[in-house]
C-alpha cells in the first residue's frame, strides 16, 4: 500500500496531464509550475521559445528581465505545447544543467500580441 501522499501527487500529476490531454510516453518529464507569470509563445514547434515574466511589462521591456526556454521538441511525444480550458503545458529545455520541464502556464495570463524581444 502506497503513502497518502504519494496517492495525492499521482492524483494531481494525472488530473494536470487529462486537463491538457497530455500522455507520458517515453520518459517521465518533470512539472514545473509558472501559472503565476505571465508568457508568450514565439511559435510552437521546433527552434521557438516560450518567454515568461512577473509582468507583462517584463515580458515585453527587451531588457532581459525575462525568463526563457527553448521548446523542447522530444520525438516521442506528438506535439510539445497541449492546452486546456485553464491551463497550457509547454514541454522546454532550459539548457542549464540538462534539465527539461513540462512548463504549466494560466490560460488567462497569456499574452498573445506586443511588443517582444527575440
Amino acid at each position: 500500500m502506497s503513502h497518502p501522499l504519494f496517492d495525492a501527487f499521482d492524483a494531481a500529476r494525472k488530473a494536470l496531464h487529462e486537463h491538457v490531454g497530455y500522455v507520458e510516453d517515453w520518459r517521465v518529464i518533470p512539472e514545473d509550475d509558472q501559472t503565476d507569470m505571465y508568457w508568450h509563445l514565439q511559435g510552437e514547434g521546433r527552434g521557438d521559445s516560450v518567454l515568461y515574466a512577473d509582468s507583462v511589462e517584463e515580458l515585453e521591456s527587451g531588457d532581459g528581465n525575462y525568463y526563457s526556454n527553448e521548446i523542447y521538441t522530444q520525438r516521442h511525444l506528438p506535439k510539445w505545447v497541449y492546452r486546456g480550458a485553464e491551463l497550457t503545458m509547454v514541454v522546454v529545455d532550459t539548457h542549464c544543467d540538462g534539465n527539461q520541464f513540462i512548463q504549466f502556464f494560466s490560460n488567462d495570463k497569456e499574452v498573445r500580441s506586443g511588443n517582444f524581444a527575440d
